[in-house]
């Protein structure tokens, strides 16, 4: 839930998002095959704010778990 964030700044984090998933996809081709364990979780800044995240190979899933505007 991000309420009472500006439009400009989840149009940000939309679009990392989305090149995140793209990124892990290329990187993880057959995520349910993965085994070992999984990345940390990460954080991105874009223009406004920050947030964080991780990726869950097996459940071929990027996580969005804090986004912080400024």
């Amino acid at each position: 839930m991000a309420a009472g964030a500006a439009a400009e700044f989840l149009a940000e984090v939309s679009g990392k998002a989305a090149e995140l998933v793209r990124m892990a996809e290329a990187l993880y081709l057959d995520g349910r095959a993965f085994e070992g364990i999984g990345p940390a979780m990460e954080a991105v800044d874009v223009p406004g704010g920050m947030f964080h995240y991780f990726i869950a190979p097996r459940l071929e899933r990027v996580f969005i778990v804090q986004v912080t505007a400024l």
